[in-house]
């Protein structure tokens, strides 16, 4: 595609400006794990507690985007490369708007989740490891996915038949295993106080 009689234009109001408005920092919470972790779960109650504290918010799920901007892509590695690159985007879309956005997607490759962090400046993209082992994921299965996976009826089924790269350094790490959903909130709220993103008087 010829981008060259394409020229980016420079908006008046500037995120610095957007971010004093709503009172904190805009950045992306990005969720990432295997199907079944509590990602969604994990999102939607930070997303609460957030709003609760007067925070300016949306939350983009994997299963909901695919009914719209994403529709039409399978699930192969291409099309799974495609999903992320869209959605990290939009991502920065609304970073660039003041807000603070959360994305709970599978993001099962290290360069994609790379790439949408590269596409930030430092300290607004926030990988939220939502670590949880694949026995305890299979044994949730509240879709029924992995049952299908293993019966051979879903192709590229990550954990199974589709590989998932877990991240090495993530700012958050949530042992789902061991803590509560509310703990998990707690942990995930405590970084954004910590790192000046949220302030405690809202």
């Amino acid at each position: 595609m010829n981008n060259e009689n394409i020229v980016w234009h420079e908006q008046t109001v500037s995120r610095s400006k957007k971010q004093a408005l709503k009172g904190h920092r805009s950045v992306v919470l990005w969720y990432t794990g295997l199907s079944g972790s509590g990602k969604s779960t994990i999102a939607n109650a930070v997303e609460a507690k957030l709003f609760e504290l007067g925070c300016h918010t949306y939350l983009l799920d994997g299963d909901n985007v695919r009914h719209g901007l994403n529709k039409g892509l399978s699930f192969s590695d291409e099309d799974r490369v495609e999903n992320i690159r869209r959605i990290s985007e939009v991502a920065k879309l609304f970073v660039d708007a003041g807000i603070i956005v959360s994305t709970a997607f599978i993001s099962p490759f290290q360069k994609d989740r790379d790439q949408a962090r590269n596409l930030l400046p430092q300290g607004e993209f926030i990988e939220v490891f939502v670590d949880t082992p694949l026995a305890v994921c299979e044994s949730r299965d509240p879709k029924g996915l992995y049952k299908k996976a293993r019966a051979g009826e879903i192709a590229n089924f990550t954990g199974i038949s589709s590989t998932y790269e877990a991240p090495s350094l993530p700012e958050v790490h949530l042992k789902t295993a061991e803590q509560s959903i509310n703990e998990s909130v707690e942990q995930v709220i405590s970084y954004l106080f910590q790192n000046n993103i949220i302030k405690r008087e809202q």
